[in-house]
């Protein structure tokens, strides 16, 4: 009876961690092999330990999540004919592997080799956004760590802003740093983004939907196949519409020097024209005959 218990007990924190998600994707066509990994919480003096050694306060919502499961880790697979190829994943690291984005690697690198924080400018040569969060810095006035590897197609990080030294820093947010090291703004909260990772079911590259460029065309038809009903196309420039861009053809423009006149007034004009040819040469055949006498 204790273990029937304890197994119940697991899967309803398993229900309450994805939010009911694990079913609906069972139940969607074509998924396959839905898994998660289930973590025992992680310890509070783990927790103490790394904001000690990290100089950041965990905002309260992280520190209940790791006090949960110490990490998150979902995945499924989509069947393409035969195959089962897989597609969803849902990350969030553990407290071991939260760990700063621009770690040191003096001991495997040359003295003089380039970093990370060679990537900002100086204060007075950086623009300011027109709008939304200033930009994290990759140098000493932000302190970044992974969230989510994401598959290798950018990570979501876990950032400090407008930190001193010596100085604990408070507030953090939830960013995205793509494959060309540009940043864009997720969430102002861990729980915002929690929701949002749930929502997009884990898909290929859904954190490019927050980018000015989007995910790539292939990881576009996949939001459409699973994610329909929240996947929404950007609009293109050319039409303010919002209409997907299909070739309009107008006839009388692109025609206009074959299609000069209607065809019933062809038949008019041809009638009329036959009478007054023959006036015409009655006409011409009299003034003829009268200048011959």
């Amino acid at each position: 009876m204790e273990e029937i218990k304890e197994g119940l007990t697991c899967k309803g924190v398993a229900e309450r961690l994805t939010l009911g998600v694990t079913r609906m994707l069972e139940s969607m066509p074509g998924v396959m092999d839905v898994r998660f990994v289930e973590r025992e919480p992680a310890e509070k003096r783990c927790l103490q330990s790394w904001e000690q050694r990290n100089a950041c306060v965990l905002p309260e919502d992280l520190r209940d999540f790791y006090l949960t499961t110490d990490g998150f880790t979902l995945t499924w697979s989509a069947k393409l004919e035969k195959d089962c190829v897989p597609l969803g994943c849902m990350v969030l690291n553990s407290v071991s592997k939260l760990r700063p984005l621009c770690q040191s690697m003096s001991m495997f690198s040359l003295p003089n080799a380039p970093s990370l924080a060679d990537l900002d400018w100086d204060e007075d040569q950086a623009e300011e956004p027109e709008s939304g969060p200033a930009e994290p810095h990759f140098d000493s006035r932000s302190r970044i760590f992974e969230l989510d590897p994401c598959c290798g197609n950018g990570k979501v990080c876990l950032v400090y802003k407008n930190c001193l030294k010596g100085v604990v820093a408070q507030q953090c947010e939830v960013w995205f740093l793509d494959r060309s090291l540009y940043w864009h703004f997720l969430t102002p909260t861990f729980t915002a983004y929690y929701r949002l990772m749930i929502t997009h079911l884990g898909l290929p590259e859904w954190q490019y939907a927050f980018t000015p460029y989007g995910p790539s065309p292939q990881a576009k038809q996949w939001a459409s196949l699973y994610r329909p009903l929240t996947f929404h196309s950007e609009s293109t420039v050319a039409d303010p519409a919002g209409e997907p861009p299909v070739n309009k053809l107008d006839p009388s423009k692109a025609f206009r020097s074959k299609a000069k006149l209607p065809a019933p007034k062809k038949k008019q004009s041809a009638q009329g024209g036959g009478g007054a040819t023959a006036k015409g040469l009655g006409g011409g055949s009299g003034r003829q005959s009268g200048s011959r006498r």
